[in-house]
């Protein structure tokens, strides 16, 4: 089973760079609690670039990024879309402006902010997260960075039944995605939602 992703030699050599710098990052500023390179693959990569196939858009935004994901893996697989990368942490932020200058990626940039309080010169197409435990408030705090027709993507484990009947006024759910997560035995969906 396989992601049905087509990546050429130079997105397969950033892929695996990126999670060498992941692994020996990890070990100095503790950026996941996945120390073994293996699980790294199933849980951080390839988690990631399942969302694939249901987001589009020529810009991206990635709110609580942490390590880079899934915003890192996707400016990878999706070197026409603008990836920004959003976290607080400046130790995450430094380790991902390297991740960007080591991979030579240029629709990547970083931002050390936090989402409440930055002024995004730009709108996006799509806002994504791993890092919200919450859906109505990754909806409320995006609602002002959203694009017109723009859609929030939340990554979620199990179906979130009892947060999807707490999304915020004037918005809706487009859909309900189940992520197949090739060695990932964990239950994975993305919830797309967009303006009603």
């Amino acid at each position: 089973m396989d992601l049905d992703l087509n990546f050429d030699a130079m997105q397969q050599g950033q892929l695996l760079q990126y999670l060498k710098l992941l692994d020996k990052w990890n070990q100095v500023y503790n950026l996941t609690a996945i120390r073994d390179m293996t699980k790294m693959v199933g849980t951080h990569l390839l988690d990631s670039l399942s969302v694939i196939p249901f987001i589009s858009g020529k810009t991206l935004l990635d709110i609580g990024s942490g390590a880079g994901l899934p915003g890192m893996p996707i400016a990878v697989a999706r070197p026409q879309c603008e990836v920004t990368l959003l976290d607080s942490n400046h130790k995450k932020s430094a380790f991902l402006r390297q991740v960007i200058a080591e991979l030579a990626l240029k629709n990547a940039t970083v931002v050390c902010e936090r989402v409440e309080s930055w002024a995004a010169p730009k709108k996006y197409d799509v806002i994504i997260s791993r890092a919200f435990s919450d859906l109505g408030e990754f909806a409320s705090l995006s609602a002002r960075l959203l694009a017109p027709n723009g859609v929030i993507a939340a990554m979620k484990g199990l179906y979130p039944f009892e947060e999807l009947e707490r999304i915020p006024e004037g918005f809706g759910v487009k859909a309900v995605e189940a992520l197949r997560v090739p060695g990932l035995k964990a239950n994975r969906h993305l919830v797309l939602i967009e303006r009603a």
